[in-house]
């Protein structure tokens, strides 16, 4: 899958849709001018970028997602890791601990997903 990079705003109007989704088109528009104080307009233009990412499908005015808010935010993970950890999952970890402890439910969780992970 090609890199979907998101800006702030568009981030914020993505999660809007995946909390909803299914959703209308014209509830969205209601949704982005108390949110954003967007026209219409605009949060149509912002809607069809999304849809050209490959992210949502507006489909006769319902709006529907093609990759999960889990699926996308996995994939950014991914890649994060891959540019700033040259792909070294434990360098991350290394790095995301360096000035922090883990607190028992934490450790246990991440001891849970090695394991699973293992299991494949």
């Amino acid at each position: 899958m090609a890199e979907i990079q998101l800006g702030v705003i568009e981030a914020r109007f993505a999660d809007m849709i995946w909390e909803r989704e299914p959703v209308t088109s014209s509830e969205l528009v209601k949704l982005a001018e108390k949110a954003f104080s967007w026209k219409r307009t605009t949060t149509h233009t912002v809607l069809k970028r999304l849809c050209d990412k490959g992210l949502f499908e507006n489909n006769k005015g319902t709006v529907t997602c093609l990759i999960s808010r889990s699926q996308f935010y996995s994939i950014q993970s991914r890649k994060f890791v891959e540019d700033a950890f040259d792909g070294s999952l434990p360098a991350f970890i290394a790095a995301f601990t360096s000035n922090s402890t883990l607190a028992p439910e934490e450790a246990a969780a991440i001891r849970k997903m090695i394991d699973q992970a293992e299991e494949v």
